[in-house]
């Protein structure tokens, strides 16, 4: 099996040709703690057996500058797909986001909160936003989605009107599996398998919660591969942002999915990636 993680990121080492510039204003701790050049995620790569990434800029290090995230990537392009951000809300969006398009930008991400900012779904319905989305179908890139549940009307709203966008759900949008099977607490989420553009990813979040209080991957995974198929699902590291080594990340969710089949586990660790970013393939 080809493996592929599509939520790696990479910090530079060299802050006068990429300076920091966090969105929001407040730079992410990890990115200071964990800072990992491109060059060091090939090395964590190769060690951890993962053939290709789609590598996501870093929000909270960079705002909307992608030029480390496409840089780093181009280095390596037989491995590596850079996914950036822009803002949404810009007036020039459509002509910034096929700008990046042209150095090589294989997808894009909205940051609407997380490590740094609390959750503020507001962007992704405001109209100014929706000439970046028809740019996105028009040029066939993928969106990624940093949300959590109070976002998903958004996301139902947005994937109705562009049905032609595939978006992925950043940490399967962070549902409350607390609660144990059936899962009622995160039923917003379950409500969204209609939808057959909204992927979810896999990351470190939802192996590390499904080991708390009632719910465990045994009874969670199979639930979310019956709902969306495996075919919408994908596996991402989140390394350098979650600690620990790459090979021990993967272990972990290697280990979280040993219930799903053969098959559905090839498509979450490789064949979905090159679903949504065939430059993968």
């Amino acid at each position: 099996m080809n493996i592929i993680d599509i939520h790696p990121h990479i910090i530079s080492d060299d802050e006068k040709r990429y300076p920091p510039a966090p969105l929001f204003g407040k730079r992410s701790d990890w990115s200071q703690e964990r800072p990992n050049t491109v060059e060091a995620l090939i090395a964590a790569m190769d060690e951890a057996g993962v053939a290709k990434a789609a590598v996501v800029h870093s929000s909270t290090t960079y705002g909307f500058d992608n030029s480390y995230v496409v840089d780093g990537c181009n280095q390596y392009k037989d491995r590596l797909i850079a996914v950036g951000s822009v803002d949404m809300l810009a007036d020039d969006v459509p002509a910034v986001i096929k700008g990046w398009a042209d150095k090589g930008l294989a997808g894009l991400r909205i940051f609407t909160g997380g490590s740094t900012k609390d959750f503020d779904p507001s962007e992704l319905d405001n109209p100014k936003s929706f000439k970046a989305w028809e740019m996105l179908a028009e040029l066939k890139l993928p969106m990624c989605i940093q949300t959590g549940p109070v976002g998903l009307p958004q996301v139902r709203m947005l994937a109705t009107k562009f049905p032609t966008v595939n978006i992925i759900l950043d940490h399967l949008a962070r549902p409350d599996v607390l609660d144990g099977p059936p899962y009622a607490n995160a039923a917003s989420l379950f409500e969204l398998a209609d939808l057959p553009n909204v992927y979810m990813k896999l990351t470190p979040r939802i192996f590390g919660d499904v080991k708390k209080e009632k719910a465990s991957a045994e009874t969670f995974f199979p639930r979310v591969a019956e709902a969306f198929g495996a075919q919408r699902l994908a596996w991402g590291s989140n390394f350098p942002t979650s600690p620990g080594r790459l090979s021990e990340i993967l272990a972990t969710a290697e280990q979280g999915l040993a219930c799903l089949g053969e098959e559905d586990r090839a498509w979450i660790f490789g064949k979905t990636a090159q679903t949504l970013y065939p430059a993968l393939s």
